[in-house]
């Protein structure tokens, strides 16, 4: 018996084009029961990263595919294929790397081995929606010899943040003469540049403040303002607004304002024409404000969530979606009689007349730092295997 262990060395989160580093253990483990113990034997180990696509029948109509070569791969046990047994289609992969060839180990003893690889700048990110999903994982192989092949897969996520790939990376300025074994001290130099500017863009992109004063009507007339300092953010962050209701005609009885997602499929692969568009609510806040001269909200964008982005079959857009409900009846309020000599009991009215309407406002959601949303990821960054 064999234990196989494999570890993330980061975190399960990722950015599209940084360097993912995986320490692998393979262990002859030592039964303090075991009344006799013998070396074993492994013929060879792999590993490879895999995006692997799942559609909804109902709702995506993809052309058929010609994977007539990969089902027979897949069916033999001797191949290495990292989906085999998976649903959908692989629709990325980076090149398989062999861990070792011939591999022994003595009772208790232990080997252990690294795998590094940057991840495809131009796949699509991590993203579980009602249509579609792209789900990624690293899967290592090995096998014994004449028999089946064992997989074991570690699901990370990829977080793709757009205009990174075309950022070229300055030559450094002082020319090192090539040495083979400077080789991995420089992967994780490019990978910290990487990091860093990420980090750099995506503050860039979100800092920037500017009251952006919307105003509030319907057929009847102006209901109030909706102040918002930013329409860009990222993951993680807080979005705040303001109301001012203190300008309007039109009372407004109550709002509610939700975060939500669009999922709408390209044209081509819709199932129906015209299909509807999928939403998901990530957030919402809900309050009454009759004789309110001003309100505000604040909303998180989950870090667990995933940022706009669009490939040639989907498309994630993200919104803040108004509902307002307003009287059709003026809202004086009413003033307490300067010489009063009864009491006087106030009650709300009963029944009102109400006009009800919504409003979308399209904002724009980024990646964040991946070590921050490692700590809210689904995902283990320590899987196990026996074999």
């Amino acid at each position: 018996m064999i234990e196989v262990l494999a570890q993330l060395s980061r975190g399960p989160v990722f950015l599209a084009g940084e360097m993912l580093e995986c320490g692998i253990v393979f262990t002859n483990p030592l039964s303090a029961t075991s009344t006799s113990a013998s070396s074993e034997m492994l013929a060879w180990a792999s590993a490879q990263i895999h995006c692997q696509f799942h559609s909804s029948e109902s709702r995506v109509a993809l052309p058929p595919s010609d994977d007539s070569k990969h089902d027979v791969q897949a069916a033999n046990e001797t191949v290495f294929v990292p989906n085999r047994g998976e649903r959908g289609q692989c629709i990325l992969s980076t090149p398989p790397k062999i861990l070792f060839c011939d591999l022994r180990l003595d009772p208790g003893e232990s080997k252990s081995y690294s795998y590094r690889e940057t991840l495809p700048v131009d796949g699509p990110p991590s993203f579980r929606g009602q249509s579609v999903k792209y789900v990624y994982k690293l899967t290592i192989g090995c096998q014994r010899v004449n028999s089946p092949i064992k997989l074991l897969r570690v699901p990370f996520r990829v977080l793709v943040l757009h205009g990174l790939k075309d950022f070229q990376f300055p030559q450094d300025e002082v020319v090192a003469p090539s040495n083979p074994f400077l080789e991995e001290e420089e992967g994780v130099k490019k990978d910290s540049r990487v990091a860093d500017l990420a980090t750099e863009l995506l503050m860039a992109a979100t800092s920037r403040r500017s009251l952006h004063m919307y105003n509030i009507s319907n057929t009847r007339g102006k209901v109030g303002k909706f102040g918002i300092f930013k329409t860009v953010y990222k993951i993680g962050e807080d979005i705040l607004g303001t109301f001012n209701f203190s300008e309007g005609d039109i009372p407004c009885l109550q709002y509610s304002v939700s975060l939500q997602t669009e999922e709408s499929i390209q044209e081509e692969f819709q199932r129906r024409h015209g299909q509807p568009v999928s939403y998901s609510t990530h957030a919402r806040h809900q309050e009454s404000c009759l004789h309110t001269a001003r309100s505000s909200f604040s909303l998180p964008v989950p870090l667990s969530s995933t940022p706009g982005f669009t490939t040639n079959i989907v498309s994630l857009k993200w919104r803040l979606h108004f509902e307002f409900v307003t009287s059709r009846e003026s809202g004086e309020a009413h003033v307490v009689p300067e010489n009063q000599s009864e009491t006087i009991t106030w009650t709300g009215v009963e029944q009102i007349e109400v006009d009800t309407f919504s409003w979308d406002l399209p904002i724009k959601v980024l990646p964040t730092n991946p070590v921050l949303a490692s700590y809210v990821s689904q995902f283990s960054s320590t899987n196990s295997i026996t074999i």
